[in-house]
């Protein structure tokens, strides 16, 4: 009899691993609907698109704003358990925000407590909830497993962990030494026999009071009771809670926790005769105990070298990379004559790269085709297959698309989409030209260049960062949208990593950041400081790297501007060629965008969603910019400043 029980319970902990969807989403239908592509659902996606960024800078990864007017103004949520890795939480908002918009399309309120290895909660609604409690709607998910042991002995343990744990969250204040926990956040561990365990998590939004949270944590629990009390585990949300427990460990919550209660009276079954254990039973129970070791420990090592590969470059000369753009790959022939023989009347310009031509492929698709030098920077095959392969896995209108690509012992050919009004440096630095760039325009451009380098940075499949952005790798369409080109010198990093260091310095000095310029430390603040440039270059017109041959005032235009804005005047800074049709509060507000992009502290620069909220958003108050970081050079080496270089 002793011996059936204490296999049926081993079997029974073996189960517990199939429990393992926790994701949990409701899409409120109290508040109505909206319309798609009104300006509440803009407002909606701009504010959910900034919240990984901003919960994970924060410290206690919890952050709640509100963005936009009313009737349209949209209030959101977001937090993370204590203790978590930046970049996990980042995927768990990021994968709930993604899911919520998908699912939730046109409700003005939705909540969510995702999470298969890290917890989250987003939420969002069209009134302000933040400070109050609330209990519904709910949702509630356990294990189909029974509890096979003395139930009496086994409520007693469980309803006296609960009364603890709520005590513990609700405090509002770290916990015991035994116990994972902060403000509103309880993670813990009591043993029910000498081999099995109860693992429970709570968690309260910290903007409750510890009144409301205990109340909140109590209802859940409650919930769980009256449904599902002789089950093996489960979970119940709230917007405003979180409950989970189970046979296990989950959520990389317990990897730091000792038991938080003493061992007890080993529980027996019903019916149990007090019999020793039979040498089976404890064959049995070691079995067990191994395979529930083993499998915890390859979860562990596939997690490690998950970590490890997404930390590591991507391998653009890997087998596989190619494989997948064999389909890409053009005949030099094609090409060849699509550019009749590269002739002068076709080529569209040169750079330190090569030089560009206009083609006309077989079925009538105009292109351009990049042919790189043989003593071009971008000689090398891996920094030639680095653009080709990062490119073909890009999608957005404001980055160009790659069409193919053509390798051949003595030719390197890229094949882009062609976009007719060639580079924005063409346009804007030719006096003859820059007119017919009007305010209007020049505002869409730099609106269109965020939009792709927020791409870049967040919203595509890799995070990368461009490392050269500057006007002549922006490219412009029949329509003036922007399209970012010039991939030769990006990097891929891996999701939450800030920061990486280099030896090689590459890029164009003038739109280098100076902590990349000087040190060789670069992340997407790096890109967010030739943003700030290209802006400033935009709105006067001229030529960072040629300004000191033009104005005293400044040795270069990021001093000029900051000059000029600290004394009051910022409006000298713009092009006179749109000065008198221009919306003065908008060049201002573009300026003060640009200033905050170049300031020195990496950290003190936005985001490009943050950006995007500034442009697209008159409501925002923006933060005063502090003290550019100014990269001057001697005069002799002014030269440099539009030079890709190759090291530093």
């Amino acid at each position: 009899m002793c011996r059936i029980s204490l296999f049926t319970v081993l079997l029974s902990l073996l189960v517990t691993f199939s429990f393992i969807s926790v994701s949990g989403q409701i899409c409120g239908n109290t508040t109505g609907t909206f319309r798609p592509n009104t300006t509440y659902d803009s407002n909606r996606r701009l504010i959910l698109s900034s919240l990984a960024s901003n919960v994970t800078s924060r410290d206690g990864f919890f952050y709640n704003s509100s963005f936009g007017k009313e009737p349209d103004r949209v209030y959101a949520m977001g937090l993370c358990i204590p203790g978590a890795e930046s970049e996990d939480c980042s995927d768990c908002i990021t994968k709930a925000v993604t899911e919520m918009i998908q699912n939730c399309p046109n409700q003005t309120e939705a909540f969510s407590w995702p999470g298969t290895e890290t917890l989250c909660m987003v939420r969002y609604a069209n009134s302000s909830f933040f400070g109050s409690m609330d209990l519904e709607p709910n949702l509630l998910r356990y294990n189909a497993g029974n509890i096979t042991i003395n139930m009496s002995e086994f409520e007693r343990i469980w309803d006296a962990f609960m009364i603890r744990m709520i005590d513990t969250a609700s405090a509002g204040r770290r916990g015991a030494s035994s116990s994972s926990s902060g403000k509103y956040y309880a993670a813990d561990i009591t043993s029910l026999t000498s081999f099995q365990r109860v693992y429970a998590l709570m968690e309260c939004t910290p903007d409750l009071s510890p009144g409301s949270c205990d109340a909140c944590l109590r209802a859940n629990v409650r919930k769980y009771q009256e449904c599902c009390r002789g089950n093996q585990g489960g979970v119940t949300r709230r917007p405003s809670c979180y409950f989970r427990w189970d046979l296990y460990p989950f959520l990389g919550a317990f990897d730091n926790i000792s038991s938080g209660a003493p061992p007890l009276q080993p529980l027996t079954s019903d019916g149990d005769d007090g019999d020793s254990l039979s040498v089976g039973a404890v064959v049995g129970i070691v079995a067990a105990i191994i395979v529930i070791v083993l499998v915890r420990l390859l979860a562990l090592a596939f997690a490690f070298c998950r970590r490890k590969k997404s930390h590591q470059e991507v391998d653009f000369q890997s087998g596989d990379d190619i494989s997948t753009t064999h389909s890409l790959q053009f005949d030099f022939k094609t090409v060849e004559a699509a550019t009749d023989k590269f002739s002068m009347s076709n080529r569209l310009g040169q750079g330190g790269f090569g030089e560009v031509y206009k083609g006309i492929l077989p079925n009538g698709t105009e292109v351009a085709v990049k042919r790189l030098s043989k003593t071009s920077g971008q000689g090398p095959i891996q920094e030639f297959m680095a653009e080709t392969l990062l490119v073909a896995k890009l999608q957005h209108r404001n980055v160009v698309k790659l069409l193919g690509f053509c390798l051949e012992p003595e030719e390197k050919l890229i094949v882009y989409e062609f976009v007719p009004n060639k580079s924005l440096d063409y346009q804007l630095f030719d006096p003859k030209k820059q007119g017919q760039l009007d305010w209007t325009r020049r505002y869409k451009i730099i609106s269109g260049i965020a939009r792709g380098i927020l791409y870049l940075h967040q919203d595509s499949r890799l995070i990368i960062i461009h490392r050269n952005l500057k006007a002549s790798n922006i490219l412009l369409d029949a329509d003036i949208n922007p399209k970012i080109t010039g991939f030769g010198k990006a990097r891929i990093i891996a999701v939450g990593q800030t920061l990486e260091n280099t030896r090689i310095i590459v890029g164009t000095y003038g739109y280098m950041s100076p902590e990349y310029a000087m040190h060789g430390q670069f992340s997407t603040k790096s890109d967010v400081y030739s943003f700030g440039v290209l802006v400033l270059e935009i709105i006067i017109g001229k030529r960072n790297s040629n300004f000191h041959e033009t104005d005293s005032k400044g040795s270069n235009l990021v001093t000029y501007a900051w000059n000029l804005w600290r004394n009051g005047l910022p409006l000298e800074l713009v092009d006179p060629s749109v000065k008198k049709s221009c919306d003065s509060s908008e060049v201002i507000r573009c300026i003060h965008i640009a200033l905050l992009c170049v300031q020195e502290n990496p950290m003190d620069r936005p985001t490009l969603s943050t950006v995007i909220s500034m442009l697209t958003s008159n409501t925002i108050t923006l933060p005063v910019p502090h003290q550019p970081g100014f990269f001057v050079q001697s005069s002799r080496d002014q030269d440099l400043s539009t030079v890709d270089l190759e090291s530093g």
